[in-house]
């Protein structure tokens, strides 16, 4: 009588040092980044559409809203460089396509770091966000856009978009993974933004909103971080703003990156 043996293959450990999340890391955001330059749809949803948001906004509402003190282009450019790169932040809907696609599945079977396929694709994001930043930056300055409080503050506004849609990031890719499709995920990542942009300090002062408006875009994530891009681009009170935004910035992080990790684990 012959006796059948059937083995379960074993799933490669993953590794765990630091050294080899680095490594896994670098290896996994170059793969986005290939990705991304390879996919013309993502860079232009990522540039394009901030760039028309900001010469409809220039030119279609900059006429009739008076800002005192500042300019609208001056006004205009911090909100569209938050926008862009939460618009550019597009994890959400590259972690449902990877997942319908198989793609994480193969990426559980590999012998690498479980956190390095998110903060992979986190990475890549933010390389792109810090492009198209300066693209709408250029853009801006053709269209009047000016660095009035030096150079040092300029820089520390650019960190800080950078560093905001870097948390947006995390959170999107939680989303992505609970959404597992593409659709779905798009509408649940960019609606709360597109509320929050306008319910905010992005096109109007707050001051001119009702009272009631006005509560919520005080401490709502975006509007505060824009009025910390705003203040530190321009001048004017930056401390409470400022705090604010890496409040949110610490808080998101620490909410949405075990719970995108713990999710990975689970799909």
């Amino acid at each position: 009588m012959t006796t059948i043996t059937v083995t379960t293959p074993v799933k490669p450990a993953a590794r765990t040092s630091a050294s080899s999340v680095v490594a896994d890391t670098f290896i996994m955001s170059k793969r986005n980044l290939r990705r991304i330059s390879r996919t013309p749809q993502l860079v232009a949803f990522s540039s394009v559409l901030p760039i028309s948001f900001t010469l409809m906004f220039r030119y279609v509402f900059g006429g009739s809203i008076r800002i005192p003190h500042i300019t609208y282009v001056d006004y205009l450019i911090p909100t569209m460089l938050v926008l862009a790169t939460l618009f550019g932040a597009t994890t959400a809907i590259a972690m449902a396509v990877d997942m319908n696609g198989g793609m994480i599945d193969r990426f559980r079977s590999l012998p690498i770091a479980r956190s390095a396929v998110l903060a992979g694709r986190t990475v890549a994001d933010l390389a792109r966000n810090a492009l198209v930043a300066l693209l709408v930056l250029a853009v801006g300055a053709l269209l009047g856009f000016r660095f009035h409080n030096g150079f040092a503050p300029a820089v520390a506004g650019y960190g800080l978009v950078l560093a905001f849609s870097y948390a947006m990031s995390w959170e999107m890719a939680w989303i992505g993974m609970k959404a597992r499709d593409a659709e779905t995920a798009q509408i649940a990542a960019f609606l709360p933004v597109f509320i929050m942009v306008f319910a905010g300090a992005g096109f109007v002062p707050i001051r001119d909103m009702p009272g009631w408006l006005q509560a919520f875009a005080h401490v709502q994530p975006i509007s505060v971080t824009i009025n910390a891009v705003r203040a530190l681009t321009q001048g004017g009170a930056v401390y409470h703003a400022l705090w604010q935004s890496l409040a949110w910035i610490v808080g998101i992080l620490a909410v949405f990156v075990p719970l995108a990790v713990a999710e990975y684990r689970k799909v």
